[in-house]
């Protein structure tokens, strides 16, 4: 069974990007996570991340559709 909750760590691998990143990230709150046990042990639910990628998917056809005045890009 898979993991429920991803460290920082596992978001910034799976995202290709920086801990300071993911971090700013979730601290901006761009990325929904909670704060568990000590100071900066953040956790991002698995389900979470999917639907932040597809949304990100879903802004850039859109961002895309809106420059080129055409329908969706994808």
């Amino acid at each position: 069974m898979p993991a429920r909750f991803l460290t920082l760590a596992d978001v910034a691998e799976n995202l290709a990007i920086s801990m300071a990143q993911a971090r700013a990230m979730v601290r901006s709150g761009e990325l929904p996570a909670i704060q568990v046990g000590g100071r900066n042990q953040w956790r991002v639910e698995a389900s979470v991340l999917e639907e932040y990628i597809q949304r990100k998917y879903s802004e850039n056809a859109a961002r895309v559709a809106s420059e080129s005045g055409s329908g969706p890009a994808l």
